[in-house]
């Protein structure tokens, strides 16, 4: 009896701490999905829909997307802030763009480049930060990286192991990511755990604000969640 009441009694300390720092940890954010509609989204209808209060792209056998195709965020741009969501990935390759920009030329008006946190469905590339037509991989998982001036990556250190970090990704279910960007750092968490940190020196190349969007990636048939999508933009 005495132990049981002094686990209530450690129960009721804690759990109003944890609530707290949880407040604490979501100050400054705003949501920018409101969960039932695509209210300041744009993408493709052919892909993009809301299920189950999520962004969710799908290609089919009978409706594919020839080149990976993005719902862009058309609110604002990014530039210094801090991005967190959760998403949910069965089969394929999907990533959420930052500080990008439109290709040119003629397409649908829904194909995208720049800097993006990728994840996937299988082992390798979750975490990882890509440059979408941007000079390609720029730090892989567990990496810390200076991109120098020539656009290269320069592995300068270790955030840790990369087997270990997919350890903590789960499989078609819900995983939290976490952006950081900061003048010309950038740091990717996924559940809580970094998975990369670079500092991009490459001067003629790198940006410093650009679009928000989430990619659908062309290939196999896929789907693609987004949810609880929520950003913090920070002040230089």
């Amino acid at each position: 009896m005495k132990k049981t009441i002094i686990t209530l009694l450690t129960a009721a300390l804690v759990l109003p701490a944890l609530a707290e720092d949880k407040k604490a940890d979501e100050k400054g954010f705003e949501k920018i999905f409101d969960g039932k509609t695509l209210k300041g989204w744009k993408g493709d209808p052919k892909f993009w829909s809301v299920k189950d209060g999520a962004i969710t792209g799908t290609t089919t056998r009978a409706n594919p997307t020839r080149g990976n195709t993005f719902i862009i965020w058309e609110a604002g741009k990014t530039a210094d802030f801090e991005l967190k969501l959760q998403y949910k990935i069965i089969r394929g390759n999907s990533g959420i763009q930052y500080r990008s920009f439109k290709l040119p030329g003629n397409n649908d008006g829904f194909r995208i480049g720049g800097y993006q946190a990728d994840f996937e469905a299988g082992n390798t590339y979750s975490g990882i930060l890509y440059g979408e037509r941007f000079r390609g991989i720029l730090a892989r998982r567990g990496q810390k990286t200076i991109i120098e001036d020539n656009g290269k990556p320069k592995v300068v250190g270790t955030v840790g192991n990369s087997a270990e970090i997919q350890k903590q990704i789960k499989k078609e279910d819900w995983n939290d990511y976490h952006i950081v960007a900061k003048g010309f750092r950038f740091t990717h968490y996924i559940n809580g755990v970094r998975t990369v940190d670079v500092l991009d020196e490459d001067k003629d190349q790198r940006r410093a604000d650009g679009l928000l969007a989430l990619q659908l990636h062309a290939g196999p048939p896929m789907v693609v969640q987004f949810r609880n999508i929520r950003i913090k933009h920070i002040k230089k």
